[in-house]
């Protein structure tokens, strides 16, 4: 952006203002703007899902050039060019003409382009059509950036991004596994089968996003990833080198998931959650058929850690972890809580609260 204003200005355009309007494929993102004036740094402002039904975009010059696909010039006065749109990279810059265009790309999602002038006069016929001749380089090289970011943004929507990059870098093919050690973390909620009975799935499912709300940004504020949402559980991993440090990572995580939820208020139920927590071995990797594969972890560990959350109802502890992993913290912060039987197990494994959680 910086660059093309910058030429355009050596090449004698009277180029003020210049901004992208870019749509993008966002969960919580319905469009970028990025913009660039002479002599300023240049400006990226996210636009949230919920501006497109809003009066002023809707009543907007960029609304219809996305709607209609054609070219809007917009005149202005240049003492009162504060009135003319919410979008503020136009406020305050006395500018003359905006001729706005669109950038269309195949898949129907319509960005634009905004070229400014404060000149006296607006842009000439000649330079209106110097314009026209570079929106479709423009929009090529817009569309190239958006989809390499739209990659990026749904691989680590749906799947996380150490997953995401392992995918980028081409292990994507069935058998493709790797042996990794890692803290790993099952959390599951409390009573969720009598609320999804009790409640309309449309409910249900809100407070489903809440309670995720609550225990994903635990997780990944301490340097997890989510590997798998199951129904109501969370199953993470903490992939860091020093196991020691990858335990510290997940017990915080745990704490302030349940944190988070203790803090959680809403009329329809009490939320909360049984953690367990476990370092161990696991297959890393793809698995599935030749045309639908899914990356994730399997191996003892992760039904380990998967038996030790059920122990948590039945116990009522919100967190308990394996002897392994509270052997990789302080002493001083797990309690014992005796040997318990496993479902699948065929010898009882000895149990590890956190002493604060008593």
């Amino acid at each position: 952006v910086a660059m093309l204003g910058l030429r355009l200005r050596a090449a004698g355009m009277p180029l003020d203002r210049f901004a992208l309007h870019l749509r993008t494929l966002h969960p919580e993102l319905f469009a970028r703007t990025v913009a660039w004036s002479p002599r300023e740094p240049v400006e990226i402002i996210d636009r949230e899902h919920g501006i497109e039904v809003s009066a002023e975009f809707v009543t907007s010059p960029l609304r219809q050039v996305q709607e209609t696909r054609q070219s809007v010039t917009i005149r202005l006065d240049a003492s009162d060019d504060d009135s003319w749109t919410p979008f503020d990279v136009f406020r305050g810059r006395g500018l003359v003409e905006i001729f706005m265009v669109p950038l269309s790309s195949p898949d129907g999602a319509v960005s634009a382009a905004s070229f400014c002038t404060a000149r006296r006069g607006g842009f000439s016929v000649a330079e209106h059509a110097a314009l026209t001749r570079i929106v479709p380089a423009l929009r090529n090289a817009c569309e190239l950036r958006l989809l390499r970011q739209t990659e990026l943004t749904l691989l680590d929507t749906y799947i996380g991004s150490t997953t995401a990059r392992r995918i980028l870098a081409g292990r994507i093919r069935r058998g493709q596994v790797e042996s990794l050690n890692a803290a790993l973390m099952f959390c599951d909620l409390r009573g969720f089968t009598e609320l999804s009975n009790r409640l309309e799935p449309e409910r249900v499912l809100a407070l489903l996003d809440a309670y995720f709300d609550r225990v994903v940004p635990a997780i990944t504020g301490a340097g997890g990833e989510v590997l798998k949402f199951m129904g109501d559980g969370v199953l993470a991993f903490f992939p860091q080198d020093d196991a020691g440090s990858a335990c510290a990572a997940a017990l915080q995580s745990a704490r302030s998931a349940l944190d988070n939820l203790d803090r959680l208020t809403v009329p329809e139920a009490k939320l909360s959650a049984g953690i367990a927590l476990h370092y161990g071995e696991v297959s890393y990797g793809n698995i599935g058929t030749n045309r639908r594969l899914d990356f994730t972890v399997i191996g003892p560990d992760v039904n380990l850690v998967s038996r030790i959350q059920a122990v948590c109802s039945t116990t009522g502890q919100p967190l308990l972890m394996s002897e392994r992993f509270a052997s990789m913290l302080d002493g001083q912060q797990t309690v014992a809580i005796g040997r318990h039987e496993l479902k699948g197990f065929s010898d009882p494994v000895n149990l590890y609260a956190a002493r604060t959680w008593d």
